[in-house]
Parts: C-alpha cells; structure tokens; sequence
C-alpha cells in the first residue's frame, strides 16, 4: 500500500511539472497543496499569470517584478503583493496570512498618478507576521521578524532583530538565524 501511494504521489508531481511548470513539480511542497493551487491557477484561471504556487485568495500583481528566494509568496491565504515598483525576497522569507507588500502609492497632490520609488527589498531568513503592511521603498536586512498588525513605513537594514507596532519600530534583538 504504501508503495503505491508513494507511486501516485511521483505520478502527480510529474503531472503537476509538465503542465504547471517546474514549481508545481517541487516536492518540497504537500502534493494536496499544490494540486489546489494547479486547480485554482491553470484550471480556473485565478493568478494565472504568477509562475510559483499560491493561495486562491491571495492577489498577486504584477509577480513579473518580483525577485524570490525559494519561497513561494502568497502562498499563505489572502496575501496581497503589489510589485508595480518591485519586491525582492531573500532565501527563506515567510509570509504570513492576510500581509500586505504593497510597492506603489498615489502622489498625494495627484491621485491619479503613481510614484515611482525603489522597489521593496526583505533579506534572507524574514518573519512577516499575519496582518503585517510593508510599504513603498522599504528595506529589510537579514533575519528580521516583523510582529503581526504592524505597519512598516521605515527602512530597517540592521540584521536579527524584532520590529512590531504602527508604525513599525525596534523592539529587540534577536539571536544569530539558526538553520536546521
């Protein structure tokens, strides 16, 4: 019995590469996650154009402009990535539900205008904690846990440290990022 799950369980991950690219093929993930997510984006169509696995609700804009590490974005539910200005993920950055990364924002003096800014850069080994806002032109440094519900309109380039609030601010250092 378990030779044959695993034989199907290969079987759907070859299935889920050739017609959903070589992200929907990673076996890092559970094959039941990534049979929802072939579901959702190349059956009915929902974040089609986003090249990784994500959540059916979550809201991708222009995935194009964003630079990944090996995680999937959005993969959490209801995650809202605006990369109009550019997002870039370090290795091993989580995101927690209901996060907003949002890169673009109207000029105050002309609503229906965008700024350009620089684009959203969050280092390696990142906590986004679920509810969190990270703003246009924010930059994170390495091993940065950001609380949930926190709102982040600065810039943090210091790397282990704890950031949480409305706005975001240093909370404490964190220990050197152990990876297992």
């Amino acid at each position: 019995m378990f030779m044959f799950k695993t034989a199907i369980k290969n079987l759907i991950y070859s299935f889920l590469r050739v017609f959903g690219g070589k992200e929907f093929g990673d076996k890092k993930f559970p094959y039941q996650v990534l049979m929802k997510s072939f579901f959702w984006q190349k059956i009915l169509r929902v974040n089609s154009g986003v090249k990784w696995p994500v959540h059916h609700s979550s809201r991708i804009i222009n995935p194009e402009n964003i630079i990944r590490g090996n995680r999937c974005p959005g993969l959490s539910m209801n995650v809202y990535l605006d990369a109009r200005n550019g997002i870039e993920l370090g290795k091993n950055v989580w995101i927690g539900p209901k996060v907003s990364i949002v890169s673009m924002n109207h000029d105050v003096n002309k609503f229906t205008e965008y700024m350009k800014t620089n684009p959203i850069t969050i280092g390696d080994d990142c906590w986004i904690g679920a509810h969190a806002v990270i703003l246009p032109g924010v930059q994170l440094g390495n091993h940065i846990v950001v609380g949930a519900g926190s709102v982040v309109t600065k810039s943090f380039r210091e790397d282990d440290i704890l950031i949480a609030g409305n706005p975001a601010r240093f909370i404490k250092n964190l220990d050197k990022y152990e990876n297992s």
